[in-house]
């Protein structure tokens, strides 16, 4: 509708291009993300991201679903299952060096993808992947190998839950470096050119 509304108005630039960011998980996650509700809701996301890929390619434009890999967000951390597989994942990438944050992941969706100097590298969906590095067989392999063997004595020890829960704190602003979460402040702010 934004997207609509936008061109309707004439104020959309030729070449705009809309990205929605999605994720589809590994095999462990798949029951949870690609099938069911949230799933129906991904197939919605695509088939729209397809509509208007074919609206804006009028004045060359594009819309893309760039699918992701597993990160720590406010959604993903109430869906059952998925904590601990990020948790496991994030241990694992780590150590290979594969690793990224939103900020690493999506430089690398514009630099090596979207703006990519031989064009958008795409499935057969349509989707920009950048979750390719979480689901190499052999990413994959070694977190499952982990998976089998969790139970709550050694979870700590198998996965990367300390920073799991970290990064989850910190979408709230808590569990940061450099901040005094004890110390005195004072919650009237003044809003320069806030009448």
């Amino acid at each position: 509708l934004w997207i609509e509304a936008l061109q309707q108005a004439g104020v959309l630039a030729d070449h705009a291009t809309t990205i929605a960011y999605s994720y589809i998980g590994s095999e462990l996650t798949q029951a949870v993300y690609r099938q069911g509700t949230i799933g129906l809701a991904k197939d919605h996301l695509e088939a729209t991201a397809r509509t208007l890929n074919e609206a804006l390619a009028v004045t060359h434009g594009r819309a893309y679903v760039a699918v992701t890999k597993g990160l720590v967000t406010q959604s993903s951390s109430a869906i059952p299952v998925v904590p601990l597989y990020i948790s496991a994942l994030y241990k694992v990438m780590k150590e290979h060096g594969l690793h990224e944050g939103c900020i690493e992941q999506t430089y690398r969706l514009f630099a090596e993808h979207l703006y990519a100097a031989k064009g958008t590298p795409v499935d057969e969906e349509g989707r920009i992947r950048i979750d390719d590095w979480e689901l190499s067989p052999a990413v994959q392999q070694e977190v499952i190998e982990i998976w089998d063997q969790l139970t709550s004595d050694n979870i700590y020890d198998l996965t990367d839950l300390h920073s799991y829960k970290q990064e989850f704190f910190q979408l709230f602003g808590f569990e940061t470096e450099g901040v005094d979460y004890e110390a005195d402040t004072d919650p009237d702010v003044t809003v320069i050119n806030l009448h």
